[in-house]
């Protein structure tokens, strides 16, 4: 049995945010941090005050975390970011909301004395003395302090405090993870009420010292205790008033906290062989699960329950009969046919999980070409004439205002091309479509036309229903969505700026009055779409005839296209990493990072110089030890991690790679993490720097070797930050930072 906690994170949207460029506008993105440690950025939404952001995380954490922090930040091309605010949602707060937080919170001032982290290592006894008892306080070492130097580290040092008297220990260079191993007596008078305060301090020759954190002991407690060791947390200074910081504008959020507790897999094994047995038997059989947990589920956590049943049914391998079951239990309610799949049903909610986890990559070969070249074109579009922009045309100093016809001409023009482009992509896309897509997509194809045979109806003609309920999920539901927000469907990696996203807009309403077949009904809502009138008109028989190949596809068929897949073992994870090369031998050796494409999967760590390339193995999966992070000191380098493993010969290695955000980062770090978990010989503890001439650059260390093997551990997130352990003690490591699987 294991305990854990989630956060499902949705970040909505800023409005009044103040200007911190010169041209009194902003270029604002998020970052979220739990308990100071970054695991999520936003994309950077350019020149606006009010962003839209609308991206949706799902974090796994341990139970123990404090607090998850929101910062809105203004990005700069020449200069640090500009921190505009933050919010900061306790655990207490989010447990206050079994609902989840949804709602605008105001941004507050973000005060460096109260952005501290990690824990220090502290030993306080009472002993006595000649005359009187005495406070002995050993300070012997820090993990995980707050970089606050240019050079991603701190020159961190002790103060200890009490009863009007104070003593400090020495400072450690250049690092996050010291160690002093320095003690301070002080003389303890009984009855004392003075509280002992142990700060951390970064020191700094020129400017003034920074704050790291502090802790407050109780000396009373002590004196009974007598003694008291252990890792302490580093708190806040919350001693000083704040002070108004005026309007910073206000970030919409959606925050709910779940804690679980995880029994082992044999406990659920009924509840998935009842399951399985009704999806087998279908319609034939008694149907009463399946019915019962669509009616006990809100419509708030129905696309949760829709995602959790449909990997259910993909491990188990009937994906495709849970989603036929489906189909025939809504078309069985269903009386009109202009209403089928129209609401949020489970069948629609999980049809859209079906497509987002096995449609995706097809999704990216067919717009990612036509997505991208709108982006590089950034022409200005608008097909509504209450919305053009009047702009001047010319060279050489002949300008001359362009009219409203030429405007809307010129965009009827460029949209149409690029409807044309989709729709081609789209119609030479059959055999790039997944089988059990494909085999879905017949499945529904066929159980509508036996509910709605041919004849007419006075909304549609109902020989277009089996049609259009295929263009619901795959147009509506799938490429439009796409089309308007590329950035969460990873087709970009930033949002669009205001231009481009009216064109997107456009076009994917185009896509929509194709995917309705052209009814009088959607031409009537916006007159105005009326000029791409005859490119949605040809635009239907092309995609009827897409679909008549597209659900074309026999048993047989689908049988060879899933055995000629199931030959190639799938990626767990890919995409390009940046993997770190040396030069050069001695203490004038350098560093440089070559672009590779990685591939993941239940085999082995593999890379390539492009991804049509062919593979090279660079770890087997058997050999994986660790994958964590890295500081940012040690390569002046952000979001590098380290894949601690070992070669054919049984000698230890690491490899360093680089990911070009904090999302990659902790994307790749849980993937590695899922993949290695069974592996015997798992490190209990790392260095989170690198051994650079004769010692480690975390904690100056000069023992390279040293690392603690423990059992394989089951419990592991499966996505977001790494759960941080009980130390480990072996005294020749950086024995402060345990790994993820400790």
């Amino acid at each position: 049995m294991a305990k854990r906690s989630s956060l499902s994170i949705r970040i909505v949207e800023g409005k009044n945010l103040p200007a911190k460029d010169i041209t009194g506008s902003s270029d604002p993105y998020c970052i979220v941090k739990v308990d100071n440690e970054p695991i999520i950025r936003t994309a950077t939404v350019w020149k606006t005050l009010c962003p839209f952001w609308g991206e949706e995380y799902q974090v796994h954490l341990p139970p123990t975390f404090h607090a998850v922090a929101f910062y809105v930040m203004d990005e700069d091309a020449l200069s640090r970011d500009d921190v505009i605010g933050k919010v900061c949602l306790t655990r207490d707060t989010l447990a206050a909301h079994p609902k989840g937080f949804s709602g605008w919170a105001h941004l507050m001032e973000v005060d460096p004395d109260e952005e501290v982290q990690g824990e220090i290592h502290l030993r306080l006894e009472v002993v006595p003395g000649t005359r009187a008892c005495r406070l002995r306080c050993s300070v012997l070492e820090a993990r995980d302090l707050a970089p606050k130097d240019r050079n991603g580290a701190s020159d961190p040092f002790v103060r200890v405090r009490y009863n009007g008297r104070t003593q400090e220990t020495s400072i450690v260079k250049k690092s996050c993870y010291p160690r002093w191993n320095e003690t301070f007596e002080f003389e303890l008078e009984e009855g004392a009420t003075e509280a002992l305060c142990v700060e951390a301090w970064d020191w700094d020759l020129v400017s003034r010292n920074d704050f790291l954190g502090k802790v407050v002991f109780n000396v009373q407690r002590l004196w009974v205790a007598q003694q008291e060791e252990g890792w302490f947390r580093l708190q806040p200074d919350q001693s000083k008033s704040r002070q108004e910081a005026g309007n910073l504008g206000s970030l919409q959020l959606e925050v709910r906290l779940r804690d679980e507790t995880v029994l082992p897999s044999g406990c659920y094994q009924p509840l998935v062989q009842l399951l399985c047995r009704e999806v087998k038997l279908g319609t034939q059989g008694p149907v009463q699960l399946i019915p019962l947990i669509e009616e006990m589920t809100s419509t708030e956590c129905r696309q949760e329950v829709a995602t959790n049943l449909l990997k259910l049914f993909l491990g188990q391998g009937l994906a495709k009969e849970f989603l036929d079951l489906l189909f025939q239990l809504e078309l069985g309610r269903t009386s009109e046919a202009n209403t089928l799949f129209r609401s949020n049903s489970l069948a629609s909610k999980s049809m859209e999980s079906f497509l987002k986890v096995a449609g995706m990559r097809y999704l990216h070969g067919v717009l990612g070409p036509i997505i991208d070249r709108i982006f590089e074109e950034k022409k200005y579009v608008e097909l509504d004439p209450s919305k053009v922009e009047v702009k001047d045309v010319g060279c050489s100093g002949l300008h001359r205002p362009q009219t409203e016809a030429e405007v809307l001409e010129q965009s009827a023009q460029t949209l149409r091309a690029h409807l044309g482009a989709l729709l081609s992509a789209l119609c030479r896309s059959v055999r790039a479509c997944p089988a059990v897509v494909r085999a879905t997509f017949r499945q529904l194809f066929r159980r509508v036309r036996e509910r709605f045979p041919s004849a007419q109806h006075q909304v549609r003609p109902l020989q277009n229903v089996p049609f259009i309920a295929v263009t619901s999920f795959l147009c509506l539901r799938f490429f439009s969505p796409a089309i308007m927000a590329p950035k969460l469907f990873h087709l970009r990696e930033r949002h669009a700026d205001a231009r481009t996203s009216r064109t997107l807009l456009l076009l994917a309403k185009a896509v929509q009055n194709v995917g309705n077949m052209d009814t009088p009904a959607s031409r009537a809502k916006e007159a105005w779409m009326e000029p791409l009138q005859p490119t949605v008109h040809q635009g239907v028989a092309q995609l009827k005839d897409f679909i008549t190949k597209l659900v074309d596809i026999e048993e047989k068929d689908e049988l060879d296209l899933q055995r000629a897949l199931s030959l190639q073992v799938p990626p767990v994870k890919e995409g390009p990493l940046f993997i770190h090369r040396t030069k050069g031998k001695g203490p004038l050796m350098s560093s440089s990072f070559k672009k590779l494409y990685f591939s993941l999967t239940t085999e082995a760590l593999s890379f390539a110089k492009t991804p049509s390339s062919k593979k090279c193995a660079l770890i087997k999966l058997a050999n994986i030890r660790a994958a964590e992070k890295v500081e940012e000191k040690s390569f002046g380098s952000s979001h590098v991690m380290q894949v601690i493993y070992t070669d054919d010969a049984g000698r230890p290695q690491t490899a360093y790679l680089q990911c070009k955000c904090v999302n990659e980062l902790n994307q790749w770090l849980s993937a590695l993490r899922k993949v290695s978990i069974n592996n015997t010989g798992l490190l209990g503890s790392y260095h989170p720097g690198v051994f650079r001439g004769d010692k480690w650059s975390c904690c100056h260390q000069k023992d390279k070797t040293g690392f603690r093997l423990l059992p394989s551990r089951q419990v592991l997130p499966e996505s977001g930050t790494a759960p941080k352990a009980v130390s480990c003690a072996t005294p020749t490591l950086c024995s402060h930072v345990p790994t993820a699987q400790e």
